[in-house]
């Protein structure tokens, strides 16, 4: 079968190469990939694999074989999936744990934007407790975490704050449920009792001065690529404040099936939008990388498998 691998002589180190066929672990199941979202985090995997590595999180498509323990869904059924790895590809074996069914009207590339960035953005606001009349942060809200995560903050009742420094696609986060769009964390008053980071570099080292009492600061990524510096002082006037690294994978994967399926009803409900920011045929992979890498659209990137 057909995978995009790791091949470090490429422009954007990635090539479609012929690999054997998936051989799923008894609580695996056998599905054929329709759709697949891009992670930044996987641009920088590409550069550093050796050759022949096979990327891939975010996969959507349908059950070819059920899981040899009797688990899961049957053959046939229209699923999306968290796997650790080697989804970009036209079949890809996939934990009954970390995958669920989807409803009839949800898309496969609608789907195929929910793995990484949604299970980031739900998970590290329920760090955050009962968000309800709540002051919550979220910076690179343009992004694909940082879209869902004003969707979901605004849904729990919270007050979002959404930092975006491109102010068209800031804009577009007012009809999400952000409150308010700044384009820096500088010109922001007051305290936030939740804040999700995602930019690091100067941007984590003001929003610690941010945090109010109690409050908690999300951090579960570093877009800029830039070190933050920080100091007791940093924490003065903000008592009991908790900054707590995030990592996706964790948080309990065994349970990631059903986050996913929660976040696929509420798309059928239609109170969760996906933003695709790309979307293109799997051949046109090297255009959503570089899209991606430069920053040219917000949102996830979304390839289908012909």
């Amino acid at each position: 079968m057909l995978a995009l691998v790791a091949a470090a002589a490429k422009p954007e180190h990635v090539a479609q190469a012929e690999v054997p066929e998936p051989a799923p672990a008894s609580d695996q199941a056998l599905v054929q990939v329709r759709a697949f979202g891009v992670n930044r985090g996987e641009l920088r995997l590409l550069a550093s694999r050796p050759d022949g590595w096979r990327p891939g999180q975010d996969i959507a498509g349908v059950v070819v074989r059920r899981a040899a323990d009797g688990s899961g869904p049957d053959a046939g059924t229209r699923v999306v999936a968290c796997v650790d790895q080697a989804g970009w590809s036209e079949q890809a074996s996939a934990p009954v744990a970390r995958l669920a069914s989807l409803p009839d009207s949800v898309s496969f590339e609608a789907a195929a934007t929910l793995p990484v960035a949604g299970l980031t953005a739900l998970r590290a606001l329920r760090l955050g407790g009962f968000v309800l009349g709540k002051r919550v942060l979220i910076t690179g809200a343009t992004g694909g975490v940082g879209h869902f995560a004003v969707q979901l903050a605004a849904a729990s009742g919270a007050r979002v704050t959404a930092v975006a420094r491109d102010a068209d696609r800031g804009a577009a986060l007012r009809g999400i449920g952000a409150t308010e769009v700044v384009p820096a964390l500088e010109e922001l008053p007051g305290s936030f009792d939740l804040i999700l980071e995602s930019v690091g570099g100067t941007s984590l080292s003001s929003a610690m001065k941010l945090v109010g009492p109690d409050g908690a600061l999300v951090f579960f990524g570093n877009s800029s690529q830039q070190p933050s510096s920080m100091s007791f002082a940093d924490f003065g006037g903000h008592p009991r404040a908790r900054l707590l690294p995030f990592h996706v994978y964790e948080t309990g994967p065994a349970t990631f099936g059903a986050d996913l399926a929660f976040m696929a009803s509420l798309i059928e409900q239609g109170r969760l939008k996906p933003q695709i920011g790309y979307q293109g045929n799997w051949r046109q992979l090297d255009a959503a990388l570089a899209g991606l890498r430069d920053r040219r659209f917000g949102g996830k990137a979304i390839l289908t498998i012909d």
